[in-house]
């Protein structure tokens, strides 16, 4: 085990020396890498033919400059990425995000994470992640669609059904989506549905894709719940964000027989003791993409400004915002208040320090790469429905949702029991996830 540990570490400041200033992918790199010291010493012909290496390395990584010109006509310029990480399982799978915090670092952090949550989907999708560091919000509809069509312009070179499979992420939403593969369908002449999911439903999109996310992560916490006798009813559960992850997990809640009492975004949080009216949320944040402010006026809540929506006590936590909003303090916080259950909605919301807390205390945590798989495990789907020119129902595909959902808890229980670690469900996931990649690149030789 030491020599092992010896091998990982080593890896790992490879990692630090080939991608410097790179710090949300040297902590995803860690987090993973950390896990791996019992399968190196089960099965050194990883390290031999150098897997563990060759999967901190993207396959391809793809930078372009992105101009395009606003109401005003003055041109205003953007980064653009693509990492298409590893495709050993399957073309590369990943969302985009348009955010101004946007640079190589997120988009290899969320690449690399994207290639074991792709793979404990049990479906055939490699990883990768893209986007750009443009800020949509307070823009007009026509800015984005030239930000959208400018963007493709290049990326459309790089993508394709058998290629790579953009999805959305932060800030690209149906609209982005629709923006993004009319452009894609005028360049190449070809109506190729699966070049993109999260599409609208009346061309090619799925049923429950914008739910899935959200729902994924609740039915995962379902099942961590049942392994311990419980359920949702009469539990307090704290969610932050406001977006569509946020919403949807809310709405899966209610629908199970928790309550709700807390979300957030970026001004502030609110305490709704009643439980969070989630029609009023939406048509805030979706139809009026206004601030939390005005939910918590219009309802009568507790609107807080900044501050931290973890001060709120609740039996479940689930953040659904961003990456690291969720420290060592928050933790100590929602634990000295009671929580039994925190599941990660969004991609590595908990720092490094909360997972530690969290372990330590007895605190059941699900990682984001098994909990908030259901997003793309549902764009899996959509990629197949376009394959057979096939359309499902709601009721069959949420379905098909809750049973990869059970699939991915039971086999990061069993795989973390396997390896020594029972209940460890970061561990069972980094495990699982890495063996099924791992596997498939040792047959494919030296790529």
């Amino acid at each position: 085990m030491a020599h092992a540990e010896t091998t990982l570490d080593e890896l790992y400041s490879e990692v630090l020396r080939r991608n410097p200033g790179e710090t949300e992918f040297h902590q995803a790199a860690k987090e993973v890498l950390e896990s791996l010291a019992p399968v190196v010493t089960k099965h050194p012909e990883y390290v031999d033919a150098a897997v563990i290496r060759r999967l901190c390395e993207p396959e391809r990584q793809v930078i372009f400059r992105v101009p395009w010109q606003d109401d005003n006509g003055n041109v205003q310029l953007n980064r653009g990425f693509r990492v298409e990480f590893n495709s050993a399982l399957g073309p590369y799978k990943g969302g985009l995000r348009f955010h101004p915090s946007v640079y190589l670092g997120i988009v290899k952090f969320l690449g690399f994470e994207q290639i074991f949550k792709n793979s404990l989907t049990g479906l055939p999708i490699g990883g990768g992640k893209g986007g750009s560091d443009f800020d949509p919000k307070g823009l007009s509809d026509g800015e984005i669609m030239r930000f959208c069509q400018s963007f493709m312009t290049e990326l459309y070179r790089h993508i394709g059904e058998y290629t790579d499979v953009p999805a959305g992420d932060i800030g690209v939403g149906g609209r982005e989506i629709g923006y993004l593969f009319g452009q894609y369908k005028r360049i190449t002449n070809r109506y190729e549905s699966g070049v993109l999911t999260g599409k609208g439903l009346t061309w090619g999109g799925s049923q429950v894709r914008t739910e899935a996310t959200g729902y994924g992560a609740v039915f995962f916490l379902d099942e961590m719940l049942k392994t311990r006798g419980q359920s949702f009813e009469g539990k307090r559960v704290v969610v932050s964000g406001s977006g569509n992850v946020a919403v949807y997990a809310t709405e899966k809640v209610e629908q199970l027989g928790g309550t709700v009492v807390a979300c957030s975004d970026s001004s502030g949080y609110v305490v709704d003791e009643k439980g969070i009216d989630l029609s009023l949320l939406k048509d805030v944040k979706e139809r009026r993409r206004e601030r939390i402010d005005v939910y918590a006026a219009e309802r009568g809540a507790i609107f807080v400004p900044g501050g931290s929506v973890w001060d709120v006590p609740c039996d479940i936590a689930l953040p659904c915002a961003t990456q690291n909003e969720l420290d060592g303090d928050a933790a100590d916080r929602l634990i000295k208040n009671g929580t039994s259950y925190v599941a990660e909605g969004a991609n590595m919301p908990c720092t490094p320090d909360a997972v530690r807390l969290f372990s330590d205390a007895g605190v059941a945590f699900a990682p984001g790469k098994a909990a908030n798989a259901g997003g793309v495990a549902t764009s899996a789907l959509e990629m197949q429905q376009n394959a057979s020119r096939d359309s499902w129902s709601f009721d069959y595909t949420e379905d098909r949702l809750a049973h990869i959902m059970r699939g991915i808890h039971d086999r990061c229980l069993e795989t973390a029991d396997e390896y020594g670690s029972p209940g460890d469900y970061v561990t069972g996931a980094n495990i699982a996830g890495f063996i099924r990649v791992a596997d498939a690149m040792l047959a494919m030789g030296v790529v």
